[in-house]
């Protein structure tokens, strides 16, 4: 099977609704006051400034040693963080939806205490289930997005053998790349995501070896300090309960 030179996966700057969902969950909120649709939430100046480092840190690479394709979910933070990384670079970036942010249907704008108060039904049901399988109604499963993920993988390595590709997503993408990546199972999955908050504008990367692709780095921000920006002030969830 045909296999990918180099993987890696951008989680987006830090955003509005970051701030916001931040703000809402430790202010005891039940819901979480963003006007935008969750594909139009924009980044917040600290996340512009993230993004700006990310393209430091792909500028100061060796021509050899860039990838030479990136893939980019849909919704605007993660647009404006790829185009801001990659001003100047000539790497191509292509728009694909199978890399937007897992749905909620109608958990979404909901805080963690808002479930607990507005739908405790579904909180039982999200608890006894596990977040890899439980699906809330309207929304997905990351098992769900997963399915996604698998398509668009396989299409990279069949369209760019041996090439290097890196993703621009989201914190549930980047952990479930690595689920992927790595061959992880769902307990792994699990305490992986328990102990993780995936940063904003992180790199994860996966580089091959002996015809598998190996860890390289993971949840990395060496390059957000390196470069003078301010460390992300929270660990930041997207504008939504997961």
């Amino acid at each position: 099977m045909e296999q990918l030179q180099w993987l890696a996966v951008v989680r987006h700057g830090q955003s509005t609704g970051n701030v916001t969902a931040q703000d809402a969950e430790t202010g005891g909120a039940e819901e979480i006051d963003i006007p935008e649709r969750d594909v139009d939430v924009p980044l917040s100046d600290l996340g512009r400034e993230q993004a700006e480092a990310v393209g430091a840190f792909l500028a100061k690479q060796p021509d050899d040693e860039r990838p030479g394709i990136a893939i980019v979910s849909p919704y605007l933070r993660a647009r404006r963080t790829a185009e801001l990384a990659l001003a100047g670079t000539g790497i191509r970036a292509v728009v694909d939806e199978r890399l937007r942010d897992r749905e909620l249907g109608i958990l979404d704008l909901l805080t963690a205490y808002g479930v607990q108060q507005r739908l405790p039904g579904e909180a039982r049901r999200r608890a006894r289930l596990g977040k890899f399988y439980y699906r809330p109604p309207g929304g997905e499963s990351w098992a769900d997005v997963l399915l996604r993920l698998r398509a668009l993988l396989r299409e990279l390595r069949e369209d760019h053998p041996d090439g290097r590709v890196v993703l621009f997503g989201h914190e549930a993408i980047v952990l479930l790349v690595r689920y992927l990546a790595e061959g992880l199972s769902e307990a792994e999955l699990m305490a992986v995501a328990h102990d993780t908050a995936v940063a904003n504008c992180s790199i994860s990367s996966w580089r091959r070896q002996d015809g598998e692709l190996r860890p390289e780095l993971f949840n990395s921000v060496e390059h957000l300090h390196r470069d003078g920006t301010p460390p992300t002030k929270q660990e930041d969830v997207d504008a939504k309960v997961d």
